[in-house]
């Protein structure tokens, strides 16, 4: 069972989290904000954060980059949900591949653990990230070498389409790639729910 909750912006599709998992009130988050630490620009890690916490979830920590494997699989298999937040995806990526934290989240994902996935959190869930590189830049991570990603789904999420600072990148990544993958573009006001087979984008107006 694969419950995956994907979006661009967190803190602005809250809403629609609330109907895709309702039973939230004292329930765990391990929060993955790995793909913002080489990023000068974080200001979504701590309102990712804080609107978990509005909703009454226990927000746990880890870094991926700099803890144990030991740490990540405790931290990973005790909490309710997985969050992983924006950032460079591949840096992300290497990480996860470095330590093994990738087949830990898939393990507690076909388990049917929720995953939530934001922006870099979503766009690891493709079954690759190459089409990101106008958007993020591969010099993050200079050990990886294979950009094959977590592969839970069969399309291509694009984060932030048509939102600023992002308008013509989104805009140019969609028309490169129209004949080759299978992009599913999401602004700030959407997001895309899998629940098991089902897939279904919502949006706030």
């Amino acid at each position: 069972m694969k419950n995956l909750f994907l979006t661009s912006s967190f803190k602005d599709v809250v809403p629609l989290f609330t109907e895709f998992e309702s039973n939230l009130q004292g329930k765990t988050v391990t929060f993955i904000p790995t793909a913002s630490t080489v990023e000068e620009v974080t200001f979504y890690v701590e309102a990712g954060k804080k609107a978990l916490e509005n909703l009454g979830l226990l927000v746990e920590e880890l870094d991926i980059a700099s803890e144990s494997l030991g740490e990540i699989t405790t931290k990973l298999r005790k909490n309710d949900f997985i969050y992983v937040t924006g950032g460079n995806t591949f840096f992300l990526l290497q990480e996860l591949k470095r330590t093994g934290a990738d087949k830990l989240i898939l393990e507690e994902i076909t388990a049917g653990k929720i995953y939530i996935g934001e922006s870099a959190g979503a766009v690891i869930t493709s079954p690759n990230i190459t089409y990101i590189q106008s958007m993020d830049s591969t010099k993050k991570a200079v050990n990886l070498t294979n950009y094959d990603a977590l592969n839970l789904v069969n399309f291509s999420t694009l984060p932030h389409y048509n939102n600023t600072p992002f308008k013509k990148t989104t805009q140019k990544i969609v028309a490169d790639h129209t004949d080759d993958i299978k992009i599913y573009p999401i602004s700030n006001h959407e997001a895309i729910f899998v629940q098991n087979n089902k897939i279904t984008t919502k949006g706030i107006l």
